[in-house]
């Protein structure tokens, strides 16, 4: 008998190229550790390395903002109108729980002072300079409106470009037909390219990354990393607080029957988690809400808009993340400087959820605002998958929930539907877990929220 031809099998994928971003980036955290630790004089030499990761990074702040705020503005303009009542609740709420949000996590940032010790080697300046800066209601006004928006983007100086994006929002809401059309689908293109820029920084991160890791470690001593330690089991703890104290309450005011609610974000909430990306699992939880009983009209309004404007986890881990810069770079911030910083967050916050690596964006333009040291970025950014896959299902938690809440305030949830079985939501077509290609359907390529 003849042996059947063997059929050559396709050579295996290169090693290198199945290494994530993310694996990537911790093994350059290993790395840069061990050079920091071994070599403390040439890890400085690398310094180099890191400061153009976040001067690229910095470049970013400016287009980006301002092009997703126009786009999360005027582009609901007609559906502000349209629906009146629920986005008037919808904001209301949004507000509140963020504002909770940030300050469970100044609270927690001041509580465990994770940044104390880091030692970024910021100018002495800086710190002087932040102390005489004393905030004061007109001056914040007065500072509040550019004069120039070119130059306000050239100084990234955040709460400027916001004002003149919200100004610029509005009137761009009112124009009506064709000249509206082709202006916001300008600045959609605009977020769109801002969207790949900052994908191909994020290329460069693993470099940027482990030379900061280096020079941090070289600077202060392996010690840097029970800092790190601390600062991702603070941010774990404010969300777990943030569940019992603020979404937890709600659900039991607004009557959400949770053990039904749960059922439904068990799986999108697993996506977000896995994914480290709120876009993944919005599909599947956009379904969810209404398989317990939420209009579709309540979903497809609340859900999107939550992802621009009801960040929990988000704003919760920037509160902590940028006074953790303040701590590290050794500057003391009153609790007014706090405050202020924590205003800026609020607006900043607003509008880029679908960016890749959002918070690592507006953190930058916050630090940025108030002179705090950017070192502090790259040394957080090695630990952010971390954190980054608690703080994205936290933000799919709370997006969900406020779509019962609204339906409930709406006096619009059907508490008779029941949620379809596997069976059922198979033959609707569906993701269902363990459904790897169901699943790849939802799963995105955007990562970071």
């Amino acid at each position: 008998m003849t042996a059947a031809p063997t059929v050559a099998s396709p050579p295996p994928k290169g090693l290198l190229r199945r290494i994530s971003l993310t694996q990537w980036i911790m093994i350059s955290m290993v790395v840069g550790t061990l050079i920091g630790w071994q070599f403390p004089e040439f890890s400085q030499q690398l310094k180099i390395l890191s400061t153009v990761f976040l001067r690229m990074i910095k470049s970013i702040v400016a287009p980006i903002i301002f092009a997703t705020l126009v786009i999360g503005i005027a582009g609901h303009g007609d559906d502000l109108k349209r629906v009146g009542r629920l986005a008037l609740k919808s904001i209301i709420y949004f507000e509140i729980v963020t504002t909770l949000a940030l300050f469970i996590g100044l609270a927690a940032v001041n509580l465990t002072k994770p940044g104390v010790g880091v030692q970024l080697n910021a100018p002495a300046t800086t710190g002087a300079q932040l102390a005489q800066n004393k905030p004061t209601v007109s001056g914040f006004i007065e500072h509040l409106v550019p004069t120039s928006f070119i130059d306000a983007a050239a100084r990234n100086d955040v709460l400027q470009v916001v004002f003149f994006a919200i100004l610029f929002a509005i009137a761009l809401a009112q124009v009506k037909g064709r000249p509206k059309e082709m202006l916001l689908g300008t600045i959609e293109g605009l977020a769109e390219a801002m969207f790949k820029f900052t994908g191909i920084v994020m290329k460069y991160a693993p470099i940027g990354i482990g030379a900061a890791i280096a020079v941090t470690v070289g600077h202060s001593g392996i010690s840097v990393l029970k800092n790190l330690g601390v600062l991702i089991l603070t941010l774990y703890g404010a969300l777990v607080v943030l569940i019992v104290c603020v979404l937890l309450p709600v659900a039991l005011i607004f009557k959400v029957p949770i053990r039904k609610f749960l059922r439904a974000v068990k799986e999108p909430a697993l996506i977000a988690f896995s994914t480290t990306s709120s876009d993944a699992a919005l599909p599947r939880a956009m379904q969810a809400m209404e398989s317990i009983g939420v209009p579709r009209r309540i979903v497809a309004f609340v859900m999107p808009t939550g992802y621009s404007f009801n960040l929990d986890g988000t704003t919760l881990y920037l509160a902590l993340a940028s006074v953790f810069a303040a701590q590290a770079a050794g500057i003391h911030m009153t609790l007014g400087q706090q405050l202020v910083m924590m205003l800026t967050l609020m607006l900043t916050s607003k509008g880029v959820a679908a960016v890749p690596r959002a918070s690592l964006v507006i953190l930058s333009g916050t630090l940025a605002a108030f002179g705090l040291p950017l070192e502090a970025v790259a040394v957080i950014l090695g630990v952010d998958e971390l954190m980054d896959m608690a703080r994205t299902t936290v933000n799919l938690i709370g997006n969900c929930l406020a779509t019962v809440v609204m339906a409930r305030w709406e006096g619009e949830f059907n508490d008779a539907v029941v949620p379809p079985t596997e069976l059922e939501a198979f033959d609707r077509g569906l993701p269902q877990p363990g459904d790897t290609e169901g699943r790849a359907a939802v799963v995105g390529a955007r990562h970071g929220d």
